[in-house]
């Protein structure tokens, strides 16, 4: 089966080089455990609120891109990764894909619906960043588990 809209397979190897140290580094600067200073700069903005200061809109900002580059870089790392054929892309590769785009955004939303019960203030704030991320982390998981085990029972049958 060929889909147009997946990309090329050497592009997984690309994507898990983005996305693995995106992580890592991102875990580090969401818990302030390291602080990339050199990226404090004025940027164009939109709307900007933050507490003790007044709100912008549309104007010149001055903030840490560190955040915004990780986290866009754990997106496009999570995209490539998530979209990237597989060497043998079939129809049950396909349907694998289908099934755990699926299960991801049925899990994704459990998760949030509970978060939304039970997450309030800055913390609310907290599980809705995370929440960018987990349709394609709970779909890259499930994916590669499910065709991980495809391929040991098939290797058993053998």
């Amino acid at each position: 089966m060929k889909s147009k809209l997946l990309l090329p397979n050497y592009m997984k190897r690309i994507g898990w080089m983005i996305l693995i140290p995106s992580v890592i580094i991102g875990i580090l600067v969401l818990f302030e455990i390291v602080n990339f200073g050199f990226l404090d700069m004025k940027v164009f903005a939109l709307y900007s609120s933050m507490i003790l200061e007044d709100d912008i809109i549309v104007g010149i900002y001055k903030n840490n891109i560190a955040d915004e580059i990780l986290l866009i870089s754990c997106i496009l790392g999570g995209i490539i990764v998530a979209f990237s054929k597989e060497k043998q892309e079939d129809e049950f590769i396909a349907k694998i894909r289908l099934e755990s785009l699926v299960w991801a955004i049925y899990i994704n939303y459990a998760v949030l619906i509970f978060c939304t019960l039970f997450f309030y203030g800055f913390g609310f704030l907290y599980v809705m960043i995370f929440n960018m991320l987990t349709i394609l982390l709970f779909f890259i998981i499930r994916f590669y588990f499910v065709v991980y085990k495809s391929k040991k029972s098939l290797s058993h049958e053998k």
